[in-house]
């Protein structure tokens, strides 16, 4: 299988663009009319939305293969943590300390949230980032998006660029401490008439910080473009292949006295191959009209080991249960964008198709239940903008419904949600190089298949042979944002504050289920509020700063009861200074996290702490030599935690001081 995907991930994009080389080619300028494929999703400098953009660029001077959700967590009001304890293997983030399952993100518009349980594995596609042209963060409800509900915020990815004047090929090479390393090679065509290609291909592995938590892993991605005078084409092949040895169950705090380093997990491991493929086209049938559209697919097979006696904490025996999965993913979205004067009109329409095969077995047993879900979900939206003088006004409006289907042995009728999500907001010019603007949104998101199972894998039936179904009622949030954006070439601040009021809103309780995954509550009423600012200072031509901070105040109402919501801190900060001289580069970065709950009593939390991380560069004009140096103060801490019944506490630990060299040679 593993060869397959491979193979078929080469030959898919390799052969038509290797076929449309051969074509005559037209000078130049002439497929230089239309941008690359573009997404009408993303904001704009005027939008009123809270976002920030980060540069595809400037991401992969710090990537060395670490999970993405660290990078994310520079940016305001983003906390993560990592099973291993180290940046590889699975990790996961929160933003305003809503769970990414709850997070909406896209590679050029394709929904990578798996649908029936909504979460965004970036371990599948390792080293991602060092092919990425751009990240945009909208934090709240934000634009509309394809696929799960932006609920909490949106992760919009870009495929990289292939609009380079030359040809280029790069090789990267890094080691760092728990024998962490990457290997990865990188080749840009440049653009040859109206053909351009991009390839890249990356292996990395890590021994993890927790015992045994290694992960080893690899990934390719291939773009290829066709650019004519009024319409562009391009491919997309990404696939990954992953193996984990499994480190997810917290480790009580009365072991960790004795080993930080210790996993109390069995010897438990976990597989998974994925592919996406994406075709993308951008047509201008006339001045200040373009349509987008895109067809997609993806594919995953994998499964992982779950000791039953180490997660309730007994001593590992010979029984060992797998899950397993297989699914593929079908979509298409298109949308219609004109240009009148001051007002742009963008439509779009957007429709997938996603079934999950779920296989239950134990190692002396043999198979105990296969069943299948199967997720179809169709939505439309439409967005105006318009500008009066130095205001611009601004109306979305998203129309979304959602059906689930089970097959397996308990029968379950079909499930569907509607969904109606309006926006709405201004925005002000006060200057040219600043804008003001307020937004007021709201959204709905249905329950993922393991709220509404109970985290059971397999559907359970009751005394009287019904399905055993937790509350399969939707959330909404009504969401409010009121920021101020300022530019200059030598200065740029955000600052924003935001209300989120949310109604049944799911939320983690900080238990887990019998297949290992994390449980949820539905609350009847919560809101969480902030305020949130980034800034960039160039102080000279050697001198840099940059700020991401969050103040969060967030508060849960059940009945007479009022307690905080859990993994949400008060206070993030971000700091980082950083010097340029010549080809020599030196950067030194804080992070100051405040303490967050992990239970619904608010009786255990894991504690503040500090970080200090840096990184020295050299580049020439083929050479690019880092190394990074983080957790200099080898601060020990915890970042993510749970709490049994009978009290025990339970942590997530995070690796002590650490080392990376890195080394890329361009030619």
């Amino acid at each position: 299988m593993k060869r397959v995907i491979w193979l078929a991930a080469i030959s898919v994009v390799v052969v038509p663009v290797s076929q449309a080389q051969t074509q005559s080619a037209t000078p130049a300028d002439t497929s230089r009319t239309l941008p690359e494929v573009q997404v009408t999703y993303q904001a704009e400098r005027r939008t009123p939305v809270t976002f920030l953009d980060l540069s595809g660029r400037a991401l992969a001077r710090k990537s060395v293969g670490q999970e993405p959700s660290f990078l994310l967590a520079e940016t305001p009001a983003i906390t993560a943590y990592s099973d291993a304890g180290s940046t590889q293997g699975y990790a996961y983030f929160r933003m305003r300390g809503i769970d990414q399952t709850r997070i909406n993100t896209t590679l050029n518009g394709v929904p990578l949230n798996e649908p029936e349980d909504q979460g965004a594995y970036f371990s599948n596609y390792p080293d991602l980032l060092n092919s990425i042209s751009k990240v945009q963060v909208q934090r709240g409800v934000g634009t509309s998006q394809n696929g799960s509900a932006s609920f909490g915020g949106s992760i919009q990815l870009f495929s990289p660029s292939l609009r380079q004047d030359s040809a280029s090929a790069t090789v990267g090479l890094g080691y760092g401490s728990f024998n962490s390393y990457r290997a990865f090679g990188e080749y840009a065509s440049g653009l040859h008439g109206r053909k351009a290609l991009y390839v890249r291909a990356s292996q990395l592995h890590s021994d993890g910080y927790k015992d045994r938590s290694a992960n080893t892993s690899r990934s390719v991605f291939i773009s290829g473009g066709l650019f004519y005078d009024k319409t562009t084409w391009k491919l997309n092949v990404l696939a990954g292949h992953q193996q984990n040895q499994l480190a997810w169950l917290g480790v009580p705090d009365s072991v960790l006295a004795v080993n930080r380093r210790a996993n109390v997990n069995g010897p438990e491991n976990d597989r998974f191959d994925q592919a996406l493929v994406q075709l993308q086209n951008t047509w201008q049938p006339a001045a200040g009209t373009v349509v987008n559209t895109s067809v997609y697919a993806s594919f995953l097979k994998g499964n992982y080991d779950f000791d039953l006696n180490s997660f309730l904490g007994l001593p590992s025996t010979a029984e060992l249960y797998n899950y397993a999965f297989q699914s593929g993913f079908w979509g298409a979205y298109t949308s219609y964008s004109r240009q009148l004067g001051r007002l742009t009109w963008t439509s779009g329409l957007h429709a997938n198709t996603y079934h999950r095969q779920h296989t239950g077995s134990e190692k002396a047993l043999g198979q105990l239940y296969q069943n299948t879900g199967r997720k179809r979900e169709a939505s439309a939206f439409t967005k105006l903008e318009y500008e009066v003088q130095r205001f611009t006004l601004f109306a979305d409006v998203q129309g979304r419904t959602v059906a689930f289907e089970y097959d397996g042995a308990v029968p379950l009728g079909k499930l569907d949600w509607q969904f109606f999500n309006p926006k709405a907001g201004v925005s002000f010019a006060a200057s040219n190089h600043a804008t003001l603007y307020y937004s007021l949104g709201r959204t709905g998101r249905e329950p993922t298949r393991n709220d509404l199972f109970g985290g059971s894998d397999d559907l359970l039936a009751d005394a009287d042979g019904q399905a055993l179904i937790t509350s399969p009622a939707a959330e909404y949030v009504l969401d409010q944002e009121l920021g101020l954006r300022y530019q200059r070439s030598q200065l740029e601040i955000g600052v924003n504050g935001y209300y989120m009021d949310f109604k049944n809103e799911i939320v983690l309780n900080g238990k887990f289920g019998p297949n290992g995954l994390a449980l949820t509550n539905n609350v009847k009423s919560s809101v969480r509020t902030g305020l949130e600012a980034t800034a960039r200072w160039q102080a000279s031509r050697h001198w840099s700063l940059l700020n991401n901070s969050a103040f969060n105040y967030s508060r849960i109402r059940e009945q007479t009861e009022e307690f905080r919501p859990i993994l949400t801190p008060g206070l993030i900060l971000n700091q980082e200074v950083a010097y340029q001289t010549g080809p020599w580069a030196a950067t030194v970065a804080g992070r100051y996290q405040s303490r967050s709950f992990v239970d619904f009593a608010n009786s255990a939390t894991i504690g503040e702490y500090a970080l200090l991380n840096a990184r020295l560069e050299y580049s020439s004009r083929h050479y690019q030599v880092t190394a990074f140096a983080n957790n200099l103060t080898n601060t020990k801490y915890f970042n993510n935690g749970s709490v049994e019944a009978d009290g025990t506490r339970k942590y997530f630990v995070q690796a002590p001081r650490n080392y990376y060299l890195s080394v890329q040679y361009r030619f």
